[in-house]
């Protein structure tokens, strides 16, 4: 491993420190990937328009759309993700990590010149339309379909765990144009105006009491030929390019543990027992493992050396890692521990409970852990199915 911390790094992530000081939009108050408040929503977009014309964001871009070319060092996509999750402060919200590259790789010049704009100065909020009821591990699956009606393409179906749904502007969907093809072939990418009529986005109201994920009806939506990415039927092969570029956050995780460990030791200072400190103790080495486990995917990341078990394992090790300090946080309360956010007396303002509550999700979203253990078995290891 060898994340090397050269003087012009660690110079850009002091300017970039005090950059998101003074731009930031307020402290998130709650972990996990989570919707903001609509009265927020500005500030992010202002935040996110910032962060790109400074160029900490769409630095690996072209030059023609606002990128830095051979300046670029990829090492600076790191330090941006650990410096935002660093500052408690919002990252902007949005699928444009994923949608940017498939624009760029495999958009029309007119729809680079159309969305790559609203992306940069956050005009456009996009949501990821992949994921189904029936279609979530199992992507290829999907049975939302799209057929051709003159200039148009007629979508109906039904999309679930739409994160930020509720206040997307664009969205990247992937639907079925041929129904009789193989599953991976037959499926095609397209960029959906989200205020297209047939288009129903429902809230789902999870257990924390917010709303992060949405379902997405489609009745009849019909979307203009010129809006599909890249060729009909390769949208298989255009969402996992757009998915090997979403490599950043695999640096915030391990440094939202390590910003959370200090406050689960806050909690324990008091009378916790000496089996409980003895717990700290052990996830503490946990924390500090993940940590080093992500710092050793970014330097394969960078070196071009990363395998099919790099990422999978990070997110398992963090995700459980996760749960079983919030479990700790809660227990550490006694009694105090039932008592829920808001109410009198909570320790450290609920953060624990709320973190409890959503500490599950993690280890379903981005492929359910014990999915992603079969992804090492298979494809890492060589293991049968």
């Amino acid at each position: 491993m060898r994340i090397e911390t050269a003087e012009h790094l660690e110079a850009f992530r002091t300017e970039l420190r005090a950059f998101i000081a003074q731009h930031s939009p307020g402290t998130k108050h709650h972990t996990g990937v989570r919707a903001p408040a609509d009265d927020l929503v500005p500030a992010i977009r202002s935040f996110t328009a910032a962060l790109f014309d400074a160029g900490y964001l769409g630095a690996d871009w072209p030059e023609e759309h606002g990128g830095r070319g051979a300046a670029y060092d990829s090492r600076e996509a790191f330090v941006v993700a650990e410096e935002i999750a660093l500052a408690r402060t919002w990252a902007p919200i949005g699928a444009f990590q994923l949608a940017a590259p498939a624009l760029i790789d495999f958009g029309t010049d007119e729809q680079r010149a159309h969305f790559l704009p609203r992306i940069r100065n956050a005009e456009d909020i996009w949501c990821q339309l992949f994921s189904e009821p029936g279609a979530g591990s199992d992507l290829a699956s999907l049975k939302t379909r799209a057929r051709l009606a003159g200039d148009h393409w007629v979508i109906d179906g039904q999309k679930v765990w739409t994160t930020n749904g509720q206040l997307a502007d664009v969205g990247y969907l992937l639907a079925r144009t041929d129904p009789d093809a193989p599953k991976h072939k037959g499926i095609t990418a397209f960029a959906l105006d989200m205020r297209t009529p047939g288009v129903d986005v429902r809230p789902l109201r999870e257990i924390t009491g917010s709303s992060d994920f949405n379902e997405v009806f489609l009745d009849s939506v019909r979307i203009p030929v010129d809006r599909v990415i890249g060729e009909v039927n390769n949208g298989w092969r255009i969402a996992n390019s757009s998915l090997a570029h979403e490599r950043s956050g695999v640096a915030s995780g391990s440094v939202e543990l390590v910003a959370q460990l200090q406050n689960l030791v806050e909690l324990a200072s008091g009378d916790a027992g000496e089996a409980a400190r003895d717990r700290l103790g052990r996830l503490a080495v946990h924390v500090h493992v993940t940590d080093a486990m992500s710092k050793a995917v970014q330097s394969h990341m960078l070196a071009g050396t990363d395998d099919a078990s790099d990422a999978p394992l990070v997110k398992i090790f963090f995700s459980e890692t996760n749960l079983a300090m919030t479990e700790l946080g809660i227990e550490l309360q006694g009694a105090g521990g039932i008592a829920a956010e808001g109410d009198a007396d909570v320790a450290q303002d609920g953060w624990w409970q709320d973190a409890f509550l959503y500490a599950r999700a993690y280890t379903i979203a981005g492929g359910a852990n014990e999915v992603l253990k079969n992804v090492v078995a298979e494809r890492a290891l060589g293991m049968p199915r």
